[in-house]
């Protein structure tokens, strides 16, 4: 080989060298996707019980369902029976205790997170009715006009 060809060869080598010492140092021994396979992804095997040990901030689904009666079968005969509520009124954490009433998010980019209208109509998300967000009450919240239990109802 010619002389010309063994520099652009060195610079590769010593750039791959330098990101596998790199991921040597950088990456923890136990840092893998262990005996799960990848049903969870890449995680540090030393990091486990330490994310075992946070408290589940999202409840079941029936235990709203066990309070709000009423809602839940308003929602059950609606189009979003399939959304869980705390989708929209947060995490469950510690309900009905502390908080004493959750949160309700009422912004337009909530509802928008389904219902922005989009160009593909061949995925299962083109179904879902969108709206033009500029061109439909843009200064408005959602819920100023349509109940979220019951959407079809304006």
């Amino acid at each position: 080989m010619k002389r010309h060809v063994y520099r652009p060869l060195f610079v590769v080598i010593a750039f791959v060298v330098l990101i596998l010492a790199a991921r040597w140092v950088l990456v923890p021994r136990d840092f893998g996707a262990h005996e799960m396979g990848y049903r969870f992804g890449w995680h540090r095997k030393s990091n486990e019980t330490e994310w075992k040990n946070l408290p589940v901030r999202y409840q079941k689904p029936d235990a709203c369902t066990e309070c709000h009666e009423e809602k839940a079968g308003q929602l059950a005969k609606s189009p979003h029976v399939m959304i869980n509520c705390q989708d929209c009124h947060g995490p469950g954490l510690n309900h009905p205790d502390d908080p004493p009433k959750l949160l309700i998010d009422k912004s337009r980019g909530l509802c928008l997170r389904c219902h922005a209208k989009i160009q593909d109509a061949g995925t299962a998300r083109a179904k879902i009715p969108g709206i033009r967000d500029q061109e439909h009450n843009p200064d408005a919240p959602c819920a100023e006009c349509h109940d979220p239990h019951n959407p079809a109802l304006k």
